[in-house]
């Protein structure tokens, strides 16, 4: 289950000497921008639950199925960057709707997915559309709404982004287990035609200036070379044994190689495609690196879950959405307080607590055993969601602080950027960690096992006197090793994420606090 965070928008503010709408235009307009909003979100967190399934129908391991996941985050995370020069150059309005059918089209397309490869390649057109969906849903929100009320729109639109994370994994499971896995896409044609439909008709008269821009076009094929090959070397590695495969070596030297020039250029380009120079600003430089670990390992483990819930414990696609859903009840029932609070409280308090309460949950699971029952596993799921809530709100507070008006779209699109990479590599990173984890746990207990222990001995000749074969008897003895193994590499993960979210504590103090009431910091550590 994916979570996007109530972060700024990374396109240009909202239009400028706009009337607030009202009546039934705004309630309207309201719906369409959040149904949009709820549709995009939900999207990234609905195949969670339904990995075991389609890769299972499509032929290929779960760990190769995550990829459905990854493809789809790291096509949205190159895309995000260009929403900013995409609405200057066609207008907030009609970026906006066009994101929205061409998202659709993608989602059915996705549906009539016949293999891996043709799933994975209309997942990533899926995310590249959807880059500039959520910041513009903002933008457009932002400017139906009179100033003093912008807090109550950003209120209900980050509600409508937690909200879709709990609905995901529910209606995942249940559209997986009562009808196929393509039905978590044909889900989207309804409600995003809807969205469409209402938002053109009530904002197309509003739309924002539009005028032609110099694109830094190197600088963008350099940020997918180097995010793609990254992605796949992460992704394959496992598959390829790392290092030992020269493809894999290829991937990592092309990564680097690009990555360095891509810096180079983007430092000294007039209009770079990314804004590196906000990496100067202390506040920018140390909060994004927070969030955007921080999320690599958050959403690393929320894929993590289900697949260790469906594969090695039981679960269905629907039992697995239920005992992950909670975590969007605390979410949604603080995230109100902390938006009122975070102007005064320090925001680095909030985020040292969250992580706090993320590594309590960590280490809550990092004790699941094959016995663990339900109970058990909602308890820290539910603590999960009070952690969501006082996360993503105080430290985008941080990373924006202490920037001028016309450079917080640029780093609200970066720090995305960078948190959207993340939360990509996180999903294969920690996949990739329990496998190993896994193999290793699996050789001891074989070795414990095969030293002539009793247990393993009796349950063996249990089996074969319940009339199954020696090789029937054997398999679900190392059935019943995998399960354990399993579990205990799942424990490792979560006990390893754990330990870096203390650590990360240390990180966020390198900051300066933001001002209350939106004045100037002490020291943002700022470039301007």
């Amino acid at each position: 289950m994916s979570t996007t965070a109530p972060a700024a928008p990374s396109a240009p503010p909202a239009p400028a000497k706009l009337q607030p709408l009202s009546g039934a235009a705004l309630v309207l307009g309201t719906l369409s921008l959040s149904l949009a909003t709820f549709m995009n979100v939900l999207d990234s967190s609905i195949a969670n639950v339904s990995i075991p399934a389609i890769s299972g129908d499509l032929g290929v391991s779960p760990n190769q199925g995550t990829w459905v996941i990854t493809s789809f985050g790291v096509a949205n995370a190159i895309s995000v960057p260009l929403t900013g020069w995409l609405t200057q150059r066609f207008g907030a309005v009609r970026l906006f709707t066009s994101s929205i059918v061409l998202f659709v089209l993608s989602s059915w397309l996705c549906g009539f997915a016949s293999s891996i490869e043709m799933l994975i390649l209309f997942r990533v057109l899926q995310g590249l559309v959807a880059g500039p969906m959520i910041p513009l849903s903002q933008t457009l929100l932002l400017s139906s709404y009179p100033p003093a009320k912008a807090g109550m729109a950003l209120a209900l639109w980050g509600v409508t982004t937690l909200v879709a994370p709990v609905v995901g994994p529910l209606l995942g499971g249940w559209l997986t287990d009562n009808m196929t896995w393509p039905w978590i896409f044909y889900i989207n044609v309804p409600v995003g035609l809807a969205a469409a439909g209402v938002t053109w008709a009530i904002y197309r008269k509003r739309d924002t200036p539009t005028r032609k821009l110099p694109i830094d076009s190197f600088g963008l094929v350099l940020l997918v070379v180097w995010v793609g090959a990254l992605q796949l070397m992460l992704d394959k590695g496992k598959e390829l044994d790392w290092f030992s495969s020269t493809q894999i070596t290829i991937l990592a030297l092309v990564a680097a190689v690009s990555f360095a020039v891509f810096v180079v250029w983007e430092l000294t380009q007039e209009h770079p495609v990314v804004d590196l120079n906000l990496f100067k600003g202390r506040n920018f430089a140390m909060g994004a690196v927070c969030l955007s670990i921080a999320y690599g390992l958050f959403f690393g483990n929320v894929v993590l879950m289900p697949l260790w819930l469906q594969q090695w414990m039981g679960y269905t696609a629907t039992s697995a959405g239920m005992a992950l859903a909670p975590v969007g009840l605390f979410a949604i029932l603080l995230t109100p307080l902390v938006g009122k609070k975070v102007a005064v409280w320090d925001p680095r308090r909030m985020a040292s607590g969250a992580f706090v309460v993320f590594a309590m949950v960590l280490y809550l699971r990092s004790e699941f055993t094959t016995q663990t029952d339900i109970y058990h596993i909602l308890i820290p799921t539910l603590m999960q969601g009070a952690a969501m809530a006082f996360f993503f709100i105080p430290l985008t507070t941080i990373v924006l602080s202490g920037q001028p008006p016309e450079r917080i779209p640029a780093a609200a699109g970066l720090s995305n950027f960078t948190r959207i990479t993340a939360g990509a590599m996180g999903t294969s990173i920690a996949t990739t960690v329990w496998e190993d984890r896994a193999v290793l746990h699996h050789a001891h207990l074989t070795e414990s096992l095969n030293n002539g222990n009793s247990a393993y001995l009796s349950t063996l000749e249990g089996l074969k006197a319940s009339g199954l074969t020696s090789e029937q008897a054997l398999f679900q003895v190392n059935r019943l090793i995998d399960q354990q193994a399993f579990t205990r590499a799942a424990d490792d993960v979560f006990f390893a994420s754990g330990l870096i979210f203390l650590l990360l504590i240390g990180l966020i103090w390198f900051t300066s606090r933001p001002a209350r009431h939106g004045a100037a910091p002490a020291d943002a550590g700022g470039a301007h």
